[in-house]
């Protein structure tokens, strides 16, 4: 028997509509994934059969063979293994396929038949949606998340038997959208508390009304790194549009606790200056977005500039001025919005005390001239403000 149920996947920061399609016929007993899967949905046998076991699930004895389609996209993760059970069981006749037709399921199961959420849940639910799909069946802790795509029914089903449950015909609550982060104080505070470096001060005001990177030059204690984090009290809060957008990049990015809704602080990213590559810009397999697309539409402070590895910073050059991140593998090209502002600091030189009134430099001009060269001139180029931060007495 064929049974056919919706899900999707994931790949960087959007997802697509997966037909998952089930066949039990004639054959040695095997479950066999085709479509293109990774080895996690390569795998999903080693969950569902115990899965099916300790739910007082009949295992077949027959062949399955189960086929992802399209077959030509590459299928990440686990998120199918709820679809996958559930068409076993179709296919089987130990549960009806009347409600399968349109409904969608996504989520992971457990060796004992509970069902867990994975990252990127709102692109997911997006995708469903946009496919035509009215109903989805999803974990407990990301239905909210789910829900917050409007016109889309989710069900929270904690296990397997209540997803055949609802398959049998009885109802399963709505799930609600889940509440939005709470405003907070921002950690930082505002410009209110920052005395002194009025000139640092407009800087912030000019940056943050143009969206313009700003480099901060200036010895250690200056208050470079205090003012930078004063800069998101500066930004008007995210619109409707923007808290979506803002969600699904952390969602993505595997950042969102459970029973989360949207995002409504624009986000604040300070990453060390070891980062690698792919924890700034964004990579991996599948991709995942960086620290600079994870301060899309917010604030990304790289402190200690100059410590950062040249070619690292480098790789900043296009996204500064596009605004994205494009990611080209052998297995696709991922684009990662990073409208992100950008804020620098460093030491104006290696020992960092030039300029200062209490502590003379005690660098040599090869050593002035190799701090200098740790930037290259295409990054400071694309830093539209670049303020000197003298250091200031207590008085």
């Amino acid at each position: 028997m064929l049974a056919r149920i919706r899900t999707a996947a994931l790949w960087g920061l959007e997802a697509f509509p997966v037909d998952c399609e089930v066949d039990v016929g004639q054959g040695l007993p095997g479950f066999v994934v085709v479509g293109h899967p990774d080895a996690t949905a390569r795998e999903a046998r080693e969950r569902i059969w115990p899965a099916f076991r300790n739910s007082s699930f009949q295992l077949p004895d027959r062949r399955v063979t189960v086929n992802l389609a399209p077959s030509e996209r590459r299928k990440e993760g686990a998120s199918a293994d709820l679809a996958m059970a559930l068409g076993v069981l179709v296919a089987t006749a130990q549960a009806p396929p009347e409600r399968i037709a349109n409904a969608a399921a996504i989520g992971v199961l457990a060796l004992d038949g509970r069902v867990y959420g994975g990252r990127g849940t709102l692109a997911l639910a997006e995708a469903l949606w946009r496919a035509g799909t009215t109903t989805v069946l999803c974990a407990p802790e990301v239905a909210g998340e789910a829900a917050l795509i409007g016109g889309l029914t989710v069900h929270a089903v904690a296990n397997l038997a209540e997803a055949v449950t609802w398959l049998r015909g009885e109802d399963l609550p709505r799930a609600r959208p889940g509440p939005a982060d709470p405003l907070r104080a921002m950690e930082g505070g505002d410009l209110s508390e920052v005395r002194g470096q009025a000139m640092a001060r407009r800087a912030l005001e000019i940056a943050a009304a143009g969206g313009h990177h700003l480099l901060l030059v200036g010895p250690p204690g200056s208050g470079k790194s205090m003012l930078a984090k004063k800069l998101p009290g500066v930004l008007p809060p995210l619109d409707a549009e923007e808290s979506l957008v803002v969600t699904r990049l952390h969602s993505a990015a595997g950042l969102r606790p459970a029973g989360s809704g949207l995002m409504l602080e624009r986000p604040f990213r300070s990453p060390h200056s070891s980062v690698t590559r792919a924890g700034l810009i964004g990579g991996g397999t599948p991709p995942r977005p960086g620290e600079l697309s994870l301060a899309h539409l917010g604030v990304l402070f790289l402190d200690e500039l100059a410590e950062f590895q040249r070619g690292l910073l480098d790789t900043l050059r296009d996204p500064l001025e596009t605004g994205r991140v494009w990611l080209a593998r052998a297995s696709g090209t991922t684009c990662f919005p990073a409208r992100s502002l950008v804020i620098g600091a460093m030491n104006p030189c290696k020992c960092g005390w030039l300029g200062h009134p209490l502590r003379g430099c005690v660098c040599t001009p090869t050593e002035h001239a190799q701090h200098a060269a740790k930037v290259s001139g295409p990054v400071l180029d694309r830093m539209d403000l670049q303020l000197e931060v003298p250091a200031l007495t207590s008085d």
